[in-house]
């Protein structure tokens, strides 16, 4: 069983590597389908999995200043709070059933919501750069900083809840917030926002006693050199060839999680 974890973190931080989805994504359904962890401890376990395992990926787009600071701490104003407050509601429910069903539903939707994304990350691209220089985008300019801390908001809460959301969402949502920015600085700005939620979530799930240590060591690794192969060989695998692949898994997966509620 302990292979069986660290091999699943080397496949995860492969694709991770080399496409920039999967810390909660994948994990979590791997988790709870493929070795029976409880739903809670999947993803309070891979809450802290994605923040060590994409931590390392800051230096290097901050090395390249391809991190938009600003942006990055008006995503944390909303997900930070919306994440302590959906913390302190998770600890008052007394019903273990009640928890694992809104859970199981919570994870369905972002699977779902994440799917979504990461089919159309390049349509939302192309749609976003037509818009950016009409009157309606313009008039979206002024209201950028509060619309970025209200999408930091609902990332926190849906994050926090199934772990899954703050990668392939968060970039959706600054591609359609900042169509100016490089995609590098998308990704980086996004991977920030990304380790700080969910490393804050993580450690208050751990408050809560439900995070794995044991099985968190052993995800981590297979993780950390799978990042690495997969960042060293995605010049010679297309991340747009794995997109439609991983897509269509997530959004398989999420059908599931939904129906099972």
């Amino acid at each position: 069983m302990e292979f069986g974890y660290s091999f699943a973190g080397l496949l995860v931080g492969f694709v991770i590597g080399l496409t920039g989805i999967g810390g909660g994504a994948l994990m979590t359904p791997i988790l709870i389908v493929g070795f029976g962890v409880p739903l809670i401890v999947a993803v309070s376990t891979d809450l802290l999995y994605a923040a060590f395992t994409k931590a390392g990926g800051i230096i290097n787009y901050a090395k390249r200043q391809l991190v938009e600071w600003r942006v990055a701490a008006l995503l944390l104003l909303g997900s930070l709070p919306s994440s302590f407050l959906t913390l302190i509601l998770l600890s008052q429910v007394d019903s273990v059933a009640t928890l694992e069903s809104t859970i199981n539903l919570t994870l369905g939707i972002s699977l779902l919501l994440t799917s979504i994304a990461v089919f159309f990350r390049e349509a939302i691209r192309r749609f976003s750069d037509k818009q950016s220089d009409t009157t309606f985008a313009q008039t979206l300019v002024k209201l950028r900083p509060y619309l970025t801390v209200l999408c930091g908001l609902f990332l926190g809460g849906l994050v926090t809840l199934s772990s899954v959301g703050a990668g392939a969402l968060g970039t959706a949502m600054l591609i359609l917030l900042y169509p100016r920015f490089s995609m590098g600085t998308i990704v980086g700005t996004d991977l920030v926002h990304a380790v700080v939620l969910t490393a804050f979530s993580g450690f208050g799930h751990m408050q809560m006693g439900t995070v794995d240590l044991e099985l968190l060591a052993y995800l981590l690794v297979g993780s950390l050199p799978g990042v690495w192969l997969g960042s060293r060989l995605g010049a010679n695998l297309s991340p747009k060839l794995m997109q439609p692949i991983i897509g269509s898994l997530l959004m398989a997966i999420g059908i599931r999680f939904v129906l099972a509620v």
